[in-house]
């Protein structure tokens, strides 16, 4: 379903945890296998903080630049 939405141009973000919590190679898995659909589209994928990671579709890219004080 994440692969369908991302590939119809819905940003995906999606919580992590509840995965990291049950099964931390499953997740790294999971989030490797969608790392590379999403290079494979020409999307981008990000951490958003400790919990989510974000996903987008072609032609829409996540903004990196960090902040230091």
């Amino acid at each position: 379903d994440i692969k369908k939405d991302i590939s119809d141009g819905m940003i995906v973000i999606l919580r992590v945890t509840p995965l990291a919590q049950k099964d931390v190679q499953l997740l790294k898995s999971a989030v490797n296998d969608l790392y590379e659909f999403t290079a494979s589209i020409g999307g981008d994928i990000a951490r958003l903080g400790e919990e989510r990671i974000v996903i987008t579709p072609p032609k829409v890219r996540i903004w990196r630049r960090f902040f230091q004080s």
